[in-house]
């Protein structure tokens, strides 16, 4: 029997509940929770949550493994120059590196993430990286360029790779706002694996240490803080803890309001914070907790993005809305919301399991499928 078997059933017998109680109370069909008890396979942080809401527990109570998915095999031939860049090992050009050569290519590079054009962005890593290692001093470059790196890392699910990028980059950050924009980006890896605990007592210590002085304070500690609340509502609502949810919310809005309009934290990432991202952020905590209809009623309501309209965030956001109708069972809906992300971020969309686990939904629900739902499937390499 695994870990994560052997926790949910003590859990329920604790809870004085029967196989088929918890699994109605967590709509999840008998014979699922029969097979993770079991032990015959692992169930999705999803999954555990449901357990833990029907039986008033933290998630990570019943968590004992990762919840990620490991790079496909092109995904990792793509990235192999980059990773033998990142350990030094590459020919040094004719010509040494220049600070001007450097921030060129980090502003293509910015273009480039703006555009959803990662691979592009693949074939140039290696020799930037290469340039960057060679300039003496630099640190404001180096760390812009390693954060970028470990972010793409992260979002190809290259965890431990990532993670021992963004360690470089803190080590060069030139100050403590700056070192937190790394933060941020382990923070995002962390709740990607499902590490719960981990990310909420990181940037708990972090919001901590960086907790400004709204009178005095500048506009990026201000965004910075609140990107870090965001992080600790974002794995309490995973970890079925409302009330801290709540509580981190409504420090996001006292940021948010202090600032009164949306901001780069980090531009080269596109990361912002304001108002919007409050609003995305709560949306979502709403479509984890199963209440669709008020992930809808915000979304209705989220006027078009001043900045980044083709960020991550919104993509986010527009798949957390996509999951709201599907939960509602408005298929139609859900795929429109679909359509919208791959017109306008299809490279990102690729490498999104949360895509795969809502179409998969939709795809379990359907008899048969139309050929745009077989080719959306096949886009997102979605098994079914």
């Amino acid at each position: 029997m695994s870990v994560v078997g052997d926790r949910v059933k003590n859990a329920r017998k604790r809870a004085g509940m029967t196989q088929r109680e918890l699994a109605d109370a967590a709509i999840v069909s008998l014979s699922q929770l029969r097979k993770i008890e079991q032990g015959d396979y692992d169930p999705r942080l999803e999954t555990l949550r449901a357990f833990a809401v029907a039986m008033n527990l933290r998630t990570s109570a019943l968590q004992a493994t990762r919840d990620f998915e490991i790079p496909d095999s092109d995904t990792e031939a793509q990235w192999q120059p980059v990773m033998r860049a990142l350990y030094g090992n590459i020919a040094q050009p004719d010509e040494p590196a220049t600070t001007e050569g450097v921030q060129t290519m980090l502003g293509t590079v910015q273009t480039m993430i703006s555009a959803d054009r990662y691979r592009e962005i693949t074939v140039l890593l290696p020799n930037m990286i290469r340039d960057m290692d060679s300039l003496e001093g630099a640190r404001g470059l180096k760390f812009k360029t390693l954060n970028m790196v470990a972010s793409l890392l992260a979002q190809t699910r290259q965890f431990e790779a990532a993670d021992i990028v963004l360690g470089r980059a803190v080590d060069v950050a030139e100050t403590h706002v700056e070192a937190a924009t790394a933060i941020d980006t382990r923070l995002w890896a962390l709740l990607r694996q499902g590490r719960l605990d981990d990310a909420r007592s990181l940037a708990v210590q972090w919001a901590d240490d960086l907790e400004p002085r709204f009178s005095r304070a500048t506009l990026q500690s201000v965004g910075m803080w609140g990107r870090l609340w965001l992080k600790i509502a974002n794995a309490a609502i995973r970890d079925n803890q409302p009330h801290e949810v709540e509580d981190a919310l409504s420090l996001t809005r006292a940021a948010a309001a202090r600032i009164g309009h949306d901001v780069y934290v980090e531009r080269l990432l596109g990361r912002t914070f304001g108002p919007l991202e409050v609003s995305y952020i709560s949306a979502e905590s709403h479509v984890i907790a199963h209440e669709p209809e008020k992930t809808l009623a915000i979304a209705s309501k989220v006027p078009a993005p001043t900045i980044e309209p083709a960020g991550a965030s919104r993509m986010r956001h527009k798949l957390d809305v996509a999951n709201a109708y599907t939960q509602m069972g408005r298929y139609s809906e859900a795929l429109e919301e679909f359509r919208i992300v791959r017109r306008t971020a299809p490279e990102w969309l690729v490498q999104q399991r949360y895509a795969r686990d809502i179409l998969g939904t939709i795809v379990s629900k359907r008899r048969t499928l139309t050929p745009d739902m077989r080719e959306l499937a096949s886009v997102i390499k979605l098994e079914y």
